[in-house]
């Protein structure tokens, strides 16, 4: 049988009382208006979601992926669409930590942590969209 510990326990609790009481009673306006709630992110980066799985002496809360999902989870239920941007950004993020050199990381990774600056990426590509899994090289 698979239990949490207490530490785990609380990170998703943190991330159920987040979606409740910032997320759930603004989800359907914000998608019908197209909203992006720059100052409820900056909220949620501050109880460590804008770096979930960045290493700390850059600004992350260096939890597992196993965190991170608990806290998606936890998110989309008071908004999906708020959740899977926070997961996009965490993944944006990472890929600057991990793959970037020293003066990206230090340029980037602290604010995109913080939120102060925001991370997304764009794809496309003729004959397979937004299609990842379509996607071809030569």
């Amino acid at each position: 049988m698979f239990t949490l510990t207490d530490d785990e326990r609380a990170i998703s609790d943190t991330a159920r009382d987040f979606a409740a009481e910032h997320l759930a009673p603004h989800a359907v306006e914000w998608d019908q208006t197209k909203h992006f709630p720059v100052d409820v992110l900056r909220k949620a980066a501050s109880l460590g979601m804008g770096g979930i799985y960045i290493r700390e002496d850059v600004g992350g809360s260096e939890l597992t992926r196993v965190d991170a999902a608990r806290i998606f989870e936890q998110l989309a239920k008071g908004c999906p669409s708020i959740a899977a941007y926070i997961s996009i950004h965490n993944m944006v993020t990472w890929m600057i930590d991990r793959f970037g050199d020293d003066e990206q990381r230090h340029a980037w990774v602290p604010g995109l942590c913080s939120m102060d600056q925001l991370g997304s990426y764009c794809l496309t590509e003729p004959g397979a969209g937004s299609d990842a899994a379509a996607l071809s090289t030569r």
